[in-house]
């Protein structure tokens, strides 16, 4: 019966996940759509409303990601849900296209609450010895949104209506809310001694070396994967189909590295970053070197499917266990440095993109995750001495 319980619950985070991933990306794809029912607005124009959520998801975890500590993650994440659901059907009943783009923003703030407190139940419910396994399974909501949730967007954008998109999610969303609010048991919630802040947070010893690698790590991706499709549509000349279909072959690395979290639980987190991060280096080495051969970089596309999916997951685990009577703000802290730096990347690489090419991006994010690899050798050490 507890196992049914725990799968419940896991099911629930992954879903919230995939909802609000989808959201996230579905917009780009079904832009020209939407831009269709909005006279004298083009496919640039809606994309507007996209930028505008991340924005609002990275403002809204740094504000309002300590609500988990102070009402609990459960009660916070039912909260995020509704008002996801809320934003969303506005979005979906949408009149003008600034009604759009305001309902966009109101979804990033209700994200930027909703994934800290995603990530803060994951760790609550996580048994002891299987922290890994169990994040792995949850971060394959994100896996879902990019292979199910973008295509099954288009999918219904050309065969009903784009509004038929945002309507199915707000339901999602509101059903899941009523999941995570029937659903009992969220496992033991520590609780500090003053309430927990972004600024509180930051004063965390060992916080800064570890917020530092995730701003290099996500730079390092967000950089090269914007710029991998204008690369093998307008360098290579290739369909958009193989873009497609490259996107989604890192999708599915993604997650099919999640059965790999039991790895880590095995035979130890640090082990497993210094292995984990030397790998991702290589593959990023091997986008470089292969940049002009398009089936070796399908092939690499899943490698870095699968390396970004562990190296995520051990990051996130080394902030959730920092301080846990503070996991809600450090994970706001995670939630908006990772959507930061979806613009600093896109802004950073491009002119590395424009004159240096797709090489020089990859190489540039193998510099990146060095600092990582730094780390996870210099902890790697100290273990190593405090054994002898």
């Amino acid at each position: 019966m507890e196992l049914a319980v725990i799968s419940r619950r896991l099911l629930l985070l992954t879903s919230a996940i995939a909802v609000i991933g989808a959201n996230s990306l579905a917009l780009s794809p079904i832009a020209a759509t939407v831009a269709t029912s909005f006279p004298g607005r083009s496919a640039a124009d809606v994309v507007t409303a996209a930028a505008l959520y991340g924005l609002a998801t990275a403002c809204s975890a740094l504000l309002l990601a300590s609500l988990s500590d102070r009402i609990g993650a459960e009660r916070a994440l039912v909260r995020a849900l509704l008002g996801l659901s809320a934003s969303l059907g506005v979005a979906a009943l949408s009149p003008a296209l600034w009604t759009l783009v305001a309902a966009q923003a109101l979804a990033g703030l209700a994200a930027g609450v909703a994934l800290p407190a995603i990530y803060t139940l994951t760790a609550q419910v996580a048994e002891k010895g299987r922290e890994s396994q169990t994040l792995s399974f949850v971060l394959t909501g994100w896996t879902l949104s990019l292979v199910v949730g973008v295509g099954l967007a288009a999918l219904l954008a050309d065969l009903l209506h784009w509004r038929a998109v945002f309507s199915l999610l707000a339901l999602a969303a509101i059903g899941l809310a009523l999941g995570v609010s029937r659903c009992h048991d969220w496992g033991a919630r520590t609780v500090g001694e003053a309430p927990s802040s972004t600024l509180k947070a930051l004063r965390i010893p060992g916080i800064h070396s570890v917020l530092l690698n995730v701003a290099a790590y996500m730079t390092a991706f967000y950089g090269l994967y914007t710029y991998l499709g204008p690369y093998l549509g307008e360098v290579l000349q290739l369909p958009a189909s193989f873009a497609g279909l490259a996107i989604a072959v890192y999708g599915l690395g993604f997650g099919a590295a999640a059965p790999l979290g039991r790895l880590v639980d095995r035979y130890g987190a640090t082990a497993a970053a210094c292995v984990t991060f030397a790998g991702l280096m290589l593959v990023y080495l091997g986008l470089m070197a292969a940049a002009a051969l398009p089936p070796v970089l399908l092939g690499l596309c899943l490698a870095w499917g699968v390396a970004n999916h562990l190296g995520l997951n051990l990051l996130m685990r080394q902030l959730a266990e920092i301080d846990p009577a503070q996991r809600g703000a450090i994970m706001g802290l995670y939630s908006a440095i990772t959507y930061l730096c979806v613009f600093a990347g896109a802004l950073l690489y491009r002119p590395l993109f424009t004159h240096f090419g797709f090489a020089a991006c990859a190489w540039a994010s193998a510099m990146l995750v060095l600092p990582a690899l730094g780390w996870a050798l210099g902890q790697w050490r100290r273990k190593q001495a405090a054994l002898e």
